[in-house]
């Protein structure tokens, strides 16, 4: 716990990474810097600790960390092998993705990815570059609204979402957060209980705005490419176009190589998985859901890097408790 947030399935995250005390790590998502505590306090002296963070809050948290088994960079985890190599690191032993909106950026309503606060419209995990979710909506066509706010947010209602935008900007640009679940919620006419009508168009924008599938897509190849035999992948996920994501991957990269059926080679010529699957995903217990609502929607997946020559291996059952 740091500042006030809690870090969802912090144990058996960080319990599925086996840390070795003399070990290296990658916390690519480090947020508020709970994951990143954990490892440090499970480390040895030799051991060493890279996070990343492409908030500059974040960063600037952990700049006053003084541990010198620690360093942070400033970068999206889709430059997690860039970093590294900066850094003159080659494998290490574990990588940590927490995937999604920390609980921070929620709460600071001046960040804008929150209904709740009326705050400008903004939803940049980096505030240093790139653009805001008002100046995309602004100036986007009704057409690609619409796809965004479907496909990333799941929202049968993205066709009327799309059409009230773009209305409403005839009169006045979009710039805060009020205005757009005002929009939303005369748009969307039926209500999932306990949810505000707003929630899957905010998820939507902040996903597009931050390029978030296409940050996971880029960097879980290369976490596994620096995973030394033995090393883990952890993944926690907060929606399911993510967890679609992570499962894919890790199954594909648990399989192995394949042909056709067709092409006759013996199963020894074809090169083994360089990922097995250990246990089965995971979900916070009753007793986290209670104290941190935010875990009610959290998947955590952990695979384990085989020796890159090696014939695929089956499943193991989870060698971490819960």
């Amino acid at each position: 716990m740091t500042g006030g947030h809690v870090s969802v399935l912090l144990e058996g995250a960080v319990d599925g990474l086996a840390v070795r005390p003399d070990g290296i790590y990658v916390d690519a998502t480090f947020g508020r810097g709970g994951h990143s505590r954990e490892i440090l306090a499970r480390l040895g002296p030799d051991g060493r600790l890279i996070a990343l963070d492409r908030d500059p809050a974040a960063v600037a948290e952990a700049r006053k960390w003084d541990d010198g088994r620690f360093a942070i960079v400033h970068a999206a985890f889709s430059g997690l092998d860039e970093a590294l190599r900066e850094r003159g690191v080659g494998e290490v032993d574990g990588v940590l993705f927490d995937l999604g909106v920390s609980s921070p950026q929620l709460d600071e309503a001046e960040r804008g990815f929150s209904f709740r606060f009326d705050a400008p419209l903004d939803m940049r995990m980096d505030t240093s570059r790139g653009m805001t979710a008002a100046d995309w909506l602004n100036q986007a066509s009704e057409e690609e609204i619409a796809h965004v706010v479907r496909d990333y947010g799941e929202e049968r209602f993205a066709r009327q979402v799309a059409r009230a935008i773009v209305k409403a900007r005839e009169v006045a640009p979009l710039a805060t957060t009020r205005q757009l679940a005002t929009l939303v919620a005369g748009a969307v006419r039926t209500r999932e209980r306990g949810q505000d009508p707003a929630t899957r168009t905010f998820q939507a924008v902040r996903i597009f705005v931050n390029r978030e599938l296409e940050e996971i897509e880029a960097a879980l190849p290369q976490a596994v490419d620096r995973l030394k035999a033995g090393g883990r992948l952890v993944v926690i996920s907060f929606h399911s176009l993510e967890d679609r994501m992570v499962k894919r991957f890790m199954r594909e990269e648990a399989e192995g190589e394949r042909v056709p059926p067709e092409i006759p080679l013996p199963a020894h010529a074809l090169r083994g998985g360089r990922l097995q699957l250990i246990g089965k995903a995971r979900k916070a217990d009753e007793a986290e859901c209670r104290a941190n609502p935010r875990a009610r929607s959290a998947t955590l997946r952990v695979a384990e890097r085989t020796s890159e020559s090696g014939a695929p291996r089956g499943r193991m059952e989870a060698a971490w408790s819960s």
